[in-house]
């Protein structure tokens, strides 16, 4: 069963750092702050929940969503050599598609991974947080995770830095308590910084409708035609707004919902620079 991945220590790392992160703002440094019981706490509070729940909703949809493997029935376009990404050198259309350790033909954009020993439809990376791929059909959720984990841990940070500042540490400042503050406003600076320079990695990747294989493979292709004295722009580089809206869907208003996926096609073509 697929909840079974749900079974894995880093998973359950993650639902542990959520958790307490989670009661350390509410109900710590919130409630010394300005009190659980005042509008402004009660208003902290609930947003904060609302953070922490879209966060918990979209990691289990990224560990629980297939992130699209390549259907047994995929047969190429032979004739169609265009579709293949110009960031492999250009032999064959069919041989550039076919993957050895599957022995399947596979569409532009899939990547075989060894650890879930498939091919994923526009394979980003395999993330051992949520024991899954992120591809074509869970990316969506996966950027929410970063989005709504980001905000959530600068919240924190910003509330456990205001609640020390208001603090009388001529009367209250115990040793143990001044470390307990320090420890938990450095693991929240430094966690904010983190998911912070990730989520701006993947902004990068979405408005240039590009993969983080697809990134470093960019690197070498680009090298490659400088050498040629040639010029290399990633094939699927449309335009922001059209990247974007690729990515996250046409409408804007679903782009925050990590379970809106109904935009997807079969993930088996993608338009091209090309095609414009």
């Amino acid at each position: 069963m697929k909840y079974q991945k749900f079974l894995s220590i880093p998973i359950c790392a993650v639902f542990f750092l959520i958790g307490f992160v989670y009661y350390i703002t509410v109900f710590i440094f919130i409630e010394d702050w300005v009190g659980l019981q005042s509008s402004a706490g009660f208003l902290n509070a609930t947003i904060f929940t609302f953070l922490a729940s879209l966060c918990l909703f979209s990691f289990s949809v990224g560990v629980l969503t297939d992130p699209g493997y390549v259907p047994s029935s995929y047969l190429p376009d032979v004739e169609d050599s265009s579709s293949v990404s110009d960031e492999e050198p250009k032999k064959n259309g069919v041989q550039l598609k076919y993957c050895d350790k599957c022995a399947a033909y596979k569409p532009p954009r899939a990547h075989h991974c060894r650890v879930c020993r498939r091919c994923i439809l526009r394979m980003d990376h395999h993330c051992l947080w949520i024991n899954n791929c992120v591809g074509y059909c869970n990316y969506k959720a996966f950027f929410n995770l970063i989005l709504y984990a980001t905000i959530g841990s600068i919240h924190s940070t910003i509330t456990i830095i205001s609640c020390a500042c208001q603090k009388d540490w001529n009367y209250s400042g115990r040793t143990p308590l001044k470390i307990f503050y320090v420890a938990c406003g450095a693991m929240m600076l430094a966690l904010s910084a983190t998911l912070g320079t990730l989520l701006g990695w993947h902004i990068y990747l979405i408005t240039h409708n590009m993969t983080t294989i697809e990134y470093y493979e960019g690197i070498r292709a680009a090298w490659l035609a400088k050498k040629s004295g040639l010029s290399y722009r990633h094939p699927f580089d449309l335009s922001v707004y059209k990247n974007i809206t690729l990515v996250l869907g046409p409408n804007m208003l679903r782009w925050l919902w990590p379970a809106s996926i109904s935009y997807l096609k079969d993930g088996v073509s993608f338009p091209t620079s090309r095609d414009i």
